[in-house]
């Protein structure tokens, strides 16, 4: 059927909810709108689905999550009477109807006889994967759109090691949903199903989640001198974060000052245009109790906690917001330097990153003896080498983080960890003030010990149904069209992640990059900086990396400049 007959048939169908039937006769005049929401399924990718909320085939609603949850439900079926019985832990955050949808998700469950431990409120996404961990469920689901805007929502289904479903059983779950294609014929549960089925998350697994954190602290010492009183400011914009992060934190022994008008769940994040703390404008309620109380760090959780986004005060007095990489390499030359200086720094140690992150990180490992690892972008790759070492023992997983906000210490949960990220933030602030520094102070040592490196990402919005075969095509010209200069910086090296292969420049010499397949076009220039291209995996835009190596920032900034117009004339954007 064309996306018109879609459209009819939802809209004749007397099982449609009455929410949905006024939703859909409201638009009954908007072609536009009829076609991007039924011209189209929402699609269920390694990172699950994300989209807007509202109804519509194309959409995030009841039905698209009943859809997606009984393909979960077929799959775990298919793995038996043990699977089913181990069940599926789901949690949400504070958006528009993640609670329902939760809600319905743990109903198709039990409808299809599989155990359901739903949290009895929002919790954030490291909280969900250790919680399939200690439960030992067969999967996980987090319903939440991260750091979107308001008007979207998404649902990512977790593996039974707590990191996102493995690439090989999405596609499994996806032959399933597919296959199903009344979208509103899921049956309910019985009574009896509902009583049997769902069950309450333990409240064991919160205090166990605490307890694990606490053994990852760093400079007891430090916070114990300068916690009470310390001048520190923690806004969780609205989100899950704020009762696990105060909670931590009062555990050992930091003071914080949250801001007030934005601990309160707010399905609309009224106080912010974008609920994203990498943004200095999230930031800035946060900011502005900051400089009234004398604080020099703000820093912020997004809604399902999983990304940490800082602010500092520099040497001018003015708060700037620091990028994701550069909150990573402050965390990994603070988490290094503490094992080091205690004795405690594994001869096997490792640290892992996205292949897209600051380049920064190399020279830091070589210098304490740490190996580097680089991954695709996703969490779930670095929850994969975790998972690989504690197989065989070859390396000991220190640290691990991405670009986006993302980092985990520890091994307690397989995704992004806001809340051990801010435990460490606000350590680390402690650890500095005890030794007369600023965390600004240590930033700008690291770049006098390492050299400068301005790392930046630039988004380009895509729109459409065609959006994410628009962006793949962009990416797939780059590779038949080979680049060998941006403007005077040659290129030394290009790296097909889609073939997992690195091609030299000079010498024609074609390796294996040793890396799962991904649609990412990466250039390795010669001066040590690189550029990287591809699309983004949860929302239609076009993603381009640039870390640029050089003496120091004002050097950086101009030939930051004269890269991005040469990538810009290269996609003729």
């Amino acid at each position: 059927m064309d996306y018109k007959s879609i459209y009819e048939s939802w809209l004749s169908d007397k099982r449609l909810n009455a929410e949905a039937a006024s939703e859909l006769n409201d638009i009954k005049d908007n072609n536009e709108d009829i076609e991007y929401r039924f011209g189209a399924e929402l699609e269920f990718g390694t990172a699950g689905m994300r989209g807007i909320i509202g109804y519509g085939t194309n959409m995030m609603n009841v039905y698209t999550v009943k859809r997606a949850t009984q393909g979960l439900a077929e799959f775990i079926k298919q793995l038996g009477a043990e699977a089913m019985q181990r069940g599926v832990v789901i949690s949400y955050d504070t958006r528009r109807k993640s609670e329902e949808f939760a809600r319905v998700a743990a109903e198709v469950l039990a409808a299809n006889g599989i155990n359901a431990y739903k949290f009895d409120d929002v919790h954030p996404v490291p909280m969900l994967s250790f919680a399939v961990r200690e439960l030992k469920t067969i999967a996980g689901i987090m319903v939440t759109a991260s750091h979107n805007p308001k008007q979207y929502n998404g649902y990512k289904v977790y593996g039974e090691d707590g990191a996102q479903m493995s690439p090989e059983d999405t596609a499994v779950v996806v032959e399933y949903i597919q296959q199903i294609t009344d979208y509103l014929g899921t049956p309910p549960p019985t009574v009896e199903q509902v009583k049997k089925h769902i069950k309450p998350v333990p409240a064991k697994v919160d205090k166990k989640y605490y307890k694990e954190l606490k053994k990852l602290t760093l400079s007891k010492k430090a916070v114990k001198k300068c916690g009470k009183d310390l001048k520190l400011v923690y806004t969780p914009v609205h989100g899950s974060g704020y009762i696990p992060v105060t909670t931590i934190l009062k555990k050992i022994g930091i003071n914080a000052t949250v801001v007030e008008e934005q601990k309160v769940k707010d399905t609309e994040f009224s106080t912010v245009e974008v609920p994203n703390p990498e943004f200095k404008e999230t930031l800035s309620l946060g900011i502005k109790l900051a400089d009234r109380i004398g604080a020099t760090v703000v820093f912020g959780t997004d809604p399902d906690s999983d990304r940490l986004g800082v602010a500092v005060k520099n040497k001018d007095g003015e708060f700037e917001a620091l990028s994701g990489n550069q909150v990573g390499i402050l965390l990994l030359d603070y988490i290094l330097t503490r094992l080091k200086e205690e004795n405690a720094l594994p001869e096997n140690a490792a640290v892992v990153k996205s292949f897209v992150s600051t380049g920064m990180a190399k020279p830091i490992c070589q210098k304490f003896g740490v190996t580097l690892f680089e991954t695709p972008v996703g969490f779930k790759f670095i929850g994969e080498k975790i998972k690989l070492w504690e197989r065989d023992k070859s390396h000991a997983y220190v640290f691990g983080f991405e670009e986006s906000c993302g980092y985990l210490r520890g091994t307690h949960a397989r995704d992004k960890d806001a809340v051990v990220a801010s435990m460490l933030c606000a350590e680390m602030v402690c650890y500095y003030t005890s030794i007369g520094k600023t965390v600004y102070q240590r930033l700008q040592e690291i770049y006098s010990e390492y050299g400068y490196v301005l790392d930046c990402n630039v988004s380009i919005p895509f729109k459409g149904l065609n959006a994410m075969k628009d962006m793949n095509a962009v990416v797939d010209s780059l590779k038949v069209n080979p680049v060998k200069e941006f403007d005077i910086y040659k290129v030394a090296s290009v790296r097909d992640y889609s073939k997992n292969l690195k091609t030299d420049v000079a010498t024609g010499e074609v390796s294996e990059i040793g890396s799962p397949l991904t649609n990412c076009v990466y250039y390795e220039l010669e001066n040590g900086s690189f550029i990287c291209v591809r699309p983004s995996g949860t929302e239609p835009k076009l993603k381009i990396y640039y870390s640029v190596k050089s003496r120091n920032k004002a050097e950086a900034e101009e030939a930051l400049e004269k890269m991005q117009a040469a990538v810009q004339k290269v996609l003729g954007k």
